[in-house]
């Protein structure tokens, strides 16, 4: 792994040490991350991974579809989504914690990014026969340093795990078939979810001109890892693997490298993997959960199964501020189960034949 890595590069290292996140104010903990791609069986990298210990960024994203360009829209992603955080980094400096409706303006900010990150991917893909189809899963982390916060924003299957004091837990939700059915039918017969496809994900950059993006914000202690990955990982490695490989490893380097190392050799798909470390002593818990009722972490988080508010960006344009609509997932889902009834809906029996007409003969 490159150390002191800033810029776009599928092997980065580098350290974030309190450094200031647009309040103004030092940081109480203190991150470090490091994270690598390996290519796997496939022809091409699409997966992508981004540290910006500078902006306190961090991305995975993996690509897919178009003419082997899903590289093409996962750099895309990460690019984009870096260099918002770049344009914005002084007026953020001078914004409050938290709008009039009590959402973290650091949480609107990653949102908005994420959506100006796909109305690149969809704009890219116009421009070539070879780009079109073309999307990307994202995972993306942004420390809050007054508040040791991290923020994380999501869209597709990629994924962001934590490790606190030794037990491992799931921090998002994958955007699956399977699972939107789930949310809105959580006692759906296993006869009938055997029917639905496992690898469809129902969001993406690049899908649509809006994209919902699932928001969680997570006090940092002492003793945290996070880790952010693609699914070329964690569809091959187990949870008490991965934990295993945190705790073997004594950096984030050496926590994402062998990561890397219980995916090889199994994985059919690229394989992402990034490390967040947290060190120095926590203050007494912030404000936090007071002042953002819009979207405050639940008590020692809620893991991967549990719904939660999501932000999804509309009317965006370059001469206001995005309208960004904070809501349960469930209430944009209802059109997701009238496309799967027909494949979930239980067999009817055939209608059997009428029976046939007695030969009577007369005499």
């Amino acid at each position: 792994m490159n150390e002191g890595a800033s810029g776009l590069d599928n092997r980065a290292m580098d350290e974030a040490e309190g450094v200031d996140g647009g309040q103004g104010q030092k940081a109480a903990l203190e991150i470090s991350a490091a994270g690598d791609t390996h290519i796997g069986p496939r022809a091409h990298n699409e997966d992508v991974v981004m540290l910006r210990p500078d902006l306190n960024l961090f991305i995975v994203a993996d690509g897919a579809g178009g003419q082997n360009a899903g590289n093409v829209a996962s750099t895309i992603a990460v690019t984009t989504i870096t260099h918002f955080f770049e344009e914005t980094f002084d007026t953020a400096r001078n914004q409050p914690a938290f709008d009039d409706l009590g959402l973290s303006t650091s949480a609107r900010r990653l949102a908005t990014a994420i959506q100006r990150a796909n109305s690149a991917v969809i704009e890219v893909a116009k421009t070539s026969k070879h780009y079109r189809g073309m999307g990307t899963t994202v995972v993306a982390a942004f420390f809050e340093p007054p508040r040791n916060v991290l923020h994380i924003g999501h869209v597709g299957d990629s994924r962001c795990y934590r490790m606190r004091n030794g037990h491992f837990e799931l921090l998002t939700k994958d955007h699956t078939l399977v699972n939107d059915v789930l949310s809105l039918k959580p006692d759906m017969p296993d006869a009938q979810l055997a029917k639905l496809p496992r690898n469809v994900i129902t969001r993406a950059l690049g899908m649509s001109a809006t994209v919902r993006v699932g928001i969680r914000s997570w006090e940092l202690a002492a003793g945290d890892v996070f880790m952010l990955a693609s699914d070329g990982l964690t569809d091959v490695v187990a949870g008490d693997e991965m934990l295993g490989a945190l705790n073997r490893g004594e950096s984030p380097e050496a926590q994402a490298q062998g990561l890397l190392d219980l995916a090889e050799g199994r994985s059919k798909d690229n394989v992402a993997a990034l490390v967040i470390g947290c060190k120095g002593e926590r203050k007494e818990r912030s404000m936090w959960s007071l002042n953002a009722p819009s979207l405050s972490p639940p008590s020692g988080g809620s893991g991967g199964d549990s719904d939660y508010p999501e932000i999804m960006v509309v009317g965006q344009n370059e001469e206001s501020q995005p309208e960004l609509l904070v809501v349960p997932q469930v209430n944009l889902d209802s059109d997701i189960f009238h496309v799967v009834q027909d494949l979930t809906k239980p067999e009817s029996s055939p209608v059997p034949p009428p029976p046939p007409v007695p030969d009577i003969k007369t005499e």
